[in-house]
C-alpha cells in the first residue's frame, strides 16, 4: 500500500489516499479535492471508497465532489449522524464555511475488504461519539482521525466529545496494535502506535 497525504481545506486537514495497484481509497477529505482527482488520474487508479473518521465539518468539505467526480461511496459512523444538523457537522463553527452536502453511507465495527485487502472498522468514540479507525494490519496502518496525534490527542470539549471514552478507545482499540503499526492522524505529523505508547503525555502508564 502507497500513502499520500493532502494538508486540505481551512484546517488543514490531512486528507490520506491510499493506493494499492490501480485501486485507491481516500480518507477525509477536508478540502476542495482537485490534487486528489489529479492524482488518482495521473495513477491510474480508481477510487473505491471514501472514509470518513468522523462527521466534523473540517474533515468533509470535498467529501461530497470527490465521492461524485469518482463514483465512489462515502463511509462514516452512524452515532455521528446528529452531528451533522449542529455547526460542528455541517459549518458555520468559527466563521467556517459550510459543508456541501453529500450522500454517505452509515458503517460500523467490523471488517471491509478495501484494496484487495482486509480492513478493520474500529469503533473509536471520544472526539465525537461516532468516531471510526481503520485498520489496515497487512500494510500496517491505521487512519484514526482526530483521536490521536503525534504527542497529543483529540479534544473532547466539543459537542458529543468525552474525555474518557477518548482514553479508552486509544488504550483499547488503537495501543493493542503491533508496535510499529502506523497512526495516520487527521492533522498534523505521522506517527507509530510504539512511540505514543512510549512518549505520548497522555498515556505514561505505558512508558518505559
Amino acid at each position: 500500500m502507497d500513502i499520500r497525504t493532502f494538508p486540505l481545506g481551512p484546517l488543514e486537514t490531512n486528507c490520506y489516499v491510499a493506493t494499492a495497484g490501480n485501486a485507491a481509497i481516500a480518507v477525509d477529505v477536508g478540502g476542495p479535492p482537485e490534487a486528489v482527482a489529479h492524482y488518482l488520474k495521473e495513477k491510474g487508479c480508481s477510487l473505491e471508497a471514501v472514509l470518513v473518521t468522523h462527521l466534523h465539518c473540517d474533515h468533509l468539505y470535498g467529501v461530497g465532489e470527490l465521492a461524485r467526480t469518482c463514483g465512489a461511496t462515502v463511509f462514516a459512523g452512524a452515532a455521528d449522524a446528529p452531528l451533522l444538523d449542529t455547526e460542528l457537522g455541517k459549518g458555520g463553527l468559527m466563521g467556517l464555511p459550510l459543508v456541501p452536502p453529500f450522500d454517505w453511507e452509515p458503517l460500523g465495527p467490523g471488517e471491509l475488504l478495501l484494496l484487495g485487502q482486509p480492513c478493520r472498522v474500529l469503533a473509536t468514540p471520544g472526539h465525537s461519539p461516532g468516531s471510526l479507525s481503520f485498520y489496515f494490519p497487512k500494510a500496517g496502518a491505521v487512519f484514526v482521525g482526530d483521536l490521536l496525534f503525534y504527542r497529543s490527542i483529540g479534544r473532547t470539549d466539543f459537542e458529543g466529545g468525552d474525555y474518557d471514552a477518548l482514553i479508552a478507545s486509544v488504550r483499547e482499540s488503537i495501543f493493542t496494535l503491533p508496535p510499529d503499526t502506523a497512526v495516520y492522524s487527521g492533522h498534523g505529523p505521522a506517527t507509530t502506535v510504539g512511540d505514543e505508547m512510549r512518549h505520548n503525555p497522555f498515556f505514561s502508564e505505558f512508558a518505559r
